[in-house]
């Protein structure tokens, strides 16, 4: 009976013990102040068109810049709301630590394709389908859409495709042009190979592709990519090639 109390009693006071270390260990200094700032930007393989001393320039601006601020006083909501408004991010998430540091993840908006049109409009396409500025500094090498590209057409089924290209490794690495004719039909200039592919209406663009791609191999492989001018994928389970004149 005596040693079932005496280990009632050590056991209270472990579990006294762990909750005022916890609490010891969570509870904040009330003027702890904050010492860094650490910022991670993401997606700058496909992107980089944030610097840091961009965002912290951003910051600094409207007077909420973290470190030698009270850290009880810093605004996390209110950090991810200012970088959230810049044209190029896509999203800030920015939080706390108990040792008095604010970290801030900032996600860019990735350009899948680059419109150039017939009619003077300029601009990058996102992988939401949004549009970008074109001003926009983008490390890395887009496709580029050209002709007579009307911006609703390009946000709504150019896009599709964009988005398509940018995740196949191949298709990606292989069309450097799509253009856009009148009737929207598409014509795609490849990287390698003297010739155009005619796609026709963007419908069922992965199945032409898939077509493309098989006669890649079994064709052009052996009849040399320089044989044909033009390369049909309009009809179904055809492909019509129209050889190049001597």
């Amino acid at each position: 009976m005596v040693k079932r109390i005496l280990l009632s009693i050590v056991m209270l006071v472990l579990i006294a013990y762990l909750v005022v270390a916890v609490s010891a260990f969570n509870r904040k200094p009330a003027d702890q102040t904050c010492r860094d700032m650490e910022l991670v930007i993401k997606d700058t393989a496909y992107a980089g068109f944030i610097t840091k001393d961009e965002l912290k320039g951003i910051l600094q601006k409207k007077g909420i810049y973290p470190i030698g601020k009270k850290m009880e006083r810093i605004s996390t909501k209110s950090l991810e709301r200012e970088l959230s408004k810049h044209p190029l991010i896509d999203e800030a998430e920015c939080y706390k630590t108990p040792s008095g540091k604010v970290c801030v993840e900032v996600t860019q908006r990735i350009p899948i394709l680059r419109v150039m049109s017939a009619n003077g409009e300029n601009y990058y396409l996102d992988n939401k389908g949004t549009v970008m500025p074109p001003d926009a500094k983008c490390v890395a090498h887009r496709v580029i859409v050209t002709g007579n590209v009307e911006k609703s057409f390009a946000m709504k089924d150019l896009y599709k495709f964009g988005v398509f290209l940018h995740n196949n490794k191949f298709w990606d690495a292989q069309i450097e042009q799509i253009h856009v004719l009148p009737d929207r039909n598409i014509e795609l200039v490849p990287r390698v190979g003297d010739h155009l592919v005619y796609l026709g209406k963007l419908d069922d663009f992965e199945d032409k592709l898939a077509r493309l791609k098989e006669f890649y191999k079994k064709g052009l492989n052996k009849v040399g990519w320089n044989k044909y001018s033009r390369i049909n994928l309009e009809f179904s389970n055809q492909i019509i090639c129209t050889k190049r004149e001597r």
